[in-house]
């Protein structure tokens, strides 16, 4: 009996030490589980008001900084996780993330938003190199949601920075304007997101701004989805032959306020970008759009939930992945 008990107490350890590889290999649901509110709280407790006086002096001056911000942590969050990974510079030998061509749109500002922060919470007593770059730059991101008149949340910290960041890391993680919603939501669920928390996510365009050449095939093809109107609108806004580096407001009607008109304008036929309108062309989509555009409340839910559950994609909580970085644009 003694020793088949031993032999099952060594099947057992082994099943769980099986079960423990399994969880590291799979990353989510351990990560997930270390992030937690208040994570500096011992550290550096002053680091969330620091980070939004940064965050508000920064949109007071820029008002983009909003959807450059907020669109800085999606780009970040979706090509190797939530790790500040977007943030390097490159080098001689290495291209980074930054720099490839899907990311070369990225406004300055939110990159300047995340500097500014990191060079202020340095400077706090207790807290030089303890709060990472990918912890500011998803703090910074809900202080500029919730400054342009959207919702406040709590956000989970823990994160480290990343250890790498290259250009070809990039290739096929990020949705393209032109995507029909099976594409949307294949790649939104290779992040471990839903349906409803791409639709939610959207929203974000609602402070964003988007350079002429990404919907300039929707003008020139008659794009019957697109209102008559603002099609009229936007081709006098973009012209044939205008640098499509110019860019414009993905929210006609309150461009600089973080709220659900965003889904109105789905309604309305006024998605600037083919892959935002699709949100309500698409019936299976659809009754989602229509409940956020009734709803500022139920809307405010629902983006919190799905940005929540974003900030947790592929984080770095264990030493041998990440660390701090005391320049966010070099690794090391």
């Amino acid at each position: 009996m003694g020793a088949g008990g031993g032999s099952v107490r060594r099947v057992a350890a082994a099943l769980v030490w099986v079960l423990v590889l399994a969880a590291a290999a799979g990353g989510g649901s351990v990560c997930e589980a270390q992030l937690r509110r208040g994570y500096y709280a011992g550290v550096c407790p002053n680091v969330e008001s620091i980070v939004r006086g940064v965050v508000a002096k920064k949109i007071q001056q820029t008002p983009t900084t909003v959807g450059a911000t907020v669109r800085l942590f999606f780009h970040d969050c979706f090509v190797e996780g939530c790790d500040a990974s977007v943030m390097v510079a490159s080098t001689a030998n290495n291209t980074a993330e930054k720099d490839h061509p899907i990311n070369l749109s990225l406004a300055g500002d939110g990159f300047d938003t995340v500097i500014r922060a990191r060079a202020a919470v340095d400077a706090a007593p207790g807290c030089r190199g303890k709060v990472s770059c990918a912890d500011i730059l998803a703090m910074a991101t809900r202080d500029a949601i919730a400054l342009s008149g959207g919702p406040s949340y709590a956000v989970e910290l823990g994160r480290l920075d990343g250890l790498r960041s290259t250009a070809s890391s990039v290739n096929g993680r990020l949705p393209a304007p032109f995507f029909n919603l099976d594409q949307l939501n294949q790649m939104f669920a290779a992040n471990g997101l839903s349906q409803a928390d791409m639709v939610a996510l959207s929203a974000g365009h609602t402070v964003g701004l988007a350079h002429c050449g990404t919907f300039a095939a929707r003008l020139r093809g008659a794009d019957a989805t697109l209102d008559a109107g603002y099609a009229a609108q936007l081709a006098a806004w973009c012209p044939a032959g205008v640098d499509p580096r110019v860019a414009v407001a993905m929210d006609p009607v309150t461009p600089v306020t973080f709220d659900n008109q965003f889904f109105r304008n789905l309604q309305a036929g006024k998605g600037l970008l083919a892959s935002d309108q699709v949100l309500h062309t698409d019936p299976r989509s659809r009754p989602t759009v229509d409940a956020l555009a009734r709803s500022r409340v139920a809307f405010e839910r629902a983006f919190v939930d799905a940005i929540t559950k974003m900030g947790r994609v592929g984080v770095k909580t264990a030493w041998a992945q990440g660390n701090v970085r005391r320049d966010c644009a070099v690794l090391g």
